[in-house]
């Protein structure tokens, strides 16, 4: 299921037709309204790095394979950022303190170190978007993420999760799900919480049937199981889904004849298989 690129959402922040800084030393030199940092792919000195938090205007910070393991020092300086990306950086925890961070719209991290969400993350009453994967291991997720008032789109890939987390589905506004290669065995019956769900993306776990409750997600325009191999049905309660426009099923086991009756039950659906 294609979403958007990071560079388009980096693209999306700091102030309209300011320029994107790619060199640390000479934003640094400049300091003020230095409102776009782009490091990707970019190895600097340590102390360079520990002076990032003097870019106090910064608005939008992605990093890049640089080769650091922790945030710099004073990273809490850095009130102004609305979007924040890090990939194959072996960070091994979130800042210290995250309450600073009340602008944050975006946040992804990928490749990390990190194993657990810590509950600080509830002071990011802005966020709207947060994306995090790519550490084989298993994640933690806090009971306060039902504090996240504004978080829309939720995405977790290649990390092991405790199957569908019942953090998840007390998400007030959620509207988007991404759950990829998470280790996730069931799904939850609790549909009716996610009454704001639009996209669904349950792709490549192991799970075996999908709850009849599943309707009671109203506003459900996208399902995506594609790759979840003992998926051998869906329950026809499906039909009750009038929003939906397209579905996914490839890579299952739901045979052709179940397939034909899904188009006659979803006659305005897309169906890939």
């Amino acid at each position: 299921m294609q979403i958007c690129s990071s560079q388009n959402e980096f693209d999306k922040f700091g102030v309209a037709g300011s320029m994107v800084y790619t060199d640390l030393k000479q934003a640094l030199k400049i300091e003020k309204k230095v409102y776009k940092l782009d490091l990707s792919y970019k190895i600097f000195d340590q102390k360079l790095y520990e002076k990032l938090y003097k870019l106090s205007d910064l608005q939008a910070l992605k990093l890049s394979t640089n080769n650091v393991t922790s945030f710099p020092k004073n990273f809490e300086s850095l009130y102004n950022l609305m979007y924040f990306a890090s990939y194959n950086n072996a960070l091994t925890l979130f800042p210290s303190n995250l309450k600073p961070f009340f602008n944050l719209y975006y946040f992804d991290l990928q490749h990390t170190k990190i194993d657990s969400i810590p509950a600080q993350i509830a002071y990011l009453s802005k966020l709207q978007t947060f994306k995090f994967g790519n550490t084989d291991d298993t994640l933690s997720l806090p009971v306060t993420f039902k504090f996240l008032k504004n978080l829309r789109e939720l995405n977790f890939e290649n990390v092991i999760l405790d199957s569908f987390p019942k953090q998840i589905f007390k998400i007030p506004n959620l509207q988007f799900l991404y759950l990829s290669n998470t280790n996730t065995h069931y799904v939850t019956k609790h549909f009716e919480r996610l009454n704001n769900l639009e996209v669904l993306i349950l792709e490549n776990n192991p799970i075996a049937a999908i709850p009849f409750e599943i309707y009671k997600a109203k506003k459900l325009r996208i399902i995506s199981f594609r790759g979840c191999k003992n998926l051998s049905n869906l329950p026809e309660s499906i039909s009750e889904l009038q929003n939906l426009t397209l579905l996914d099923i490839r890579g299952t086991q739901i045979s052709s004849n179940r397939v034909e009756e899904l188009k006659f039950l979803l006659p305005g659906c897309e169906i890939k298989f």
